[in-house]
């Protein structure tokens, strides 16, 4: 099991993928938007995206859980 992190305070402009699909390391699972550049949260390893965390419009710190991929 692998958790993501927020690597800074940001909004969750956009999620991408949805508990339960399956991911392969560097997909993109949800765009962080702060100052207004878009950041990517990729995923750091393949496998299936057992919990999303986050919803767009969420406001997240450095060190939130974002998913966890099983």
């Amino acid at each position: 099991m692998s958790e993501v992190r927020a690597e800074m305070v940001a909004n969750v402009w956009k999620v991408v993928a949805a508990e339960g699909d399956t991911v392969a390391d560097g997909d993109t699972l949800v765009i962080l938007e702060s100052m207004k550049m878009e950041i990517p949260v990729l995923a750091e390893t393949s496998g299936t995206l057992a919990r999303l965390a986050v919803a767009e419009g969420d406001v997240i710190q450095e060190g939130d859980l974002i998913a966890v991929i099983d």
